[in-house]
């Protein structure tokens, strides 16, 4: 059985032999859930990039385990770094794309108010689902057993989202209007790599011009047209294979 991943933030500190409780939601998760007992293996992580490999020394009521380490690792941040700018999707099929995209592998998520959105986060909602997709990339980063959990920033702006462009190493648009496939694009080794996925609705001209001008072209996936919540998961997959981060 593969070791279940629990969020311990002073992993980083940790150090072969030492003994570490594990306690609030996660230690309340790791014995009343998983019902985990002692000798069972575990790995803890930060999701910053700093892990622990241990077995449960001991468990303390129903909220807490004492985990004796193994082995400390830490992982650096992945090269070239992979961002992937999101636009609102309808319902719950925004958590699903980060889902998707923090098991692929991508470092950064960003919410994209677009034009052609026809979900708006504003006021109270705009925190509510801002947490979700944080607490989905969390939850989704411990299933998929990474150290270092991407990065779900606040809701850019089409101006803001140029900005990101302007300052990447390769930039791309998802559009099916694009005359090169992204598998055949030229890729950097160093630098950020930024991957902008339009709505349902599609990118509007207004913001491709926009785009262009910060340095991002228009790439197309394959002949067929993908949902905004998958098509994020499947440029991702292209540019990790392509860069080789897949194959380290």
């Amino acid at each position: 059985m593969t070791a279940p991943v629990f969020v311990h933030a002073g992993v980083a500190g940790f150090r072969a032999g030492g003994q570490y409780w594990l306690d609030g939601p996660e230690g309340r998760h790791a014995v009343t859930v998983k019902r985990l007992r002692a000798g069972e293996a575990v790995v803890l992580t930060d999701g910053a990039g700093s892990g622990a490999d241990g077995t449960v020394a001991d468990s303390a009521g129903k909220d807490r385990l004492l985990v004796e380490v193994s082995a400390v690792r830490h992982e650096p941040p992945a090269r070239p770094s992979l961002t992937v700018v999101q636009a609102l999707p309808k319902g719950d099929r925004g958590e699903l794309a980060v889902e998707l995209m923090t098991e692929t592998g991508v470092d950064v998520v960003v919410p994209w108010d677009a034009a052609r959105c026809v979900t708006r986060w504003k006021g109270e909602r705009r925190a509510k689902a801002l947490a979700k997709w944080r607490t989905t990339a969390r939850e989704a980063g411990k299933q998929s057993r990474r150290l270092r959990f991407p990065e779900v920033t606040g809701q850019a702006s089409t101006g803001e989202v140029c900005e990101l462009l302007a300052g990447a190493a390769f930039a791309a648009v998802l559009h099916e209007a694009g005359s090169t496939p992204l598998a055949t694009a030229e890729l950097p080794r160093e630098g950020g790599i930024v991957l902008v996925v339009g709505p349902e609705g599609g990118v509007s001209e207004e913001e491709l011009a926009a785009f262009a001008e910060a340095g991002a072209r228009p790439y197309r996936l394959g002949p067929s047209v993908l949902r905004t919540s998958t098509a994020g998961t499947a440029g991702a997959a292209v540019l990790l294979a392509r860069t080789g981060r897949w194959g380290r």
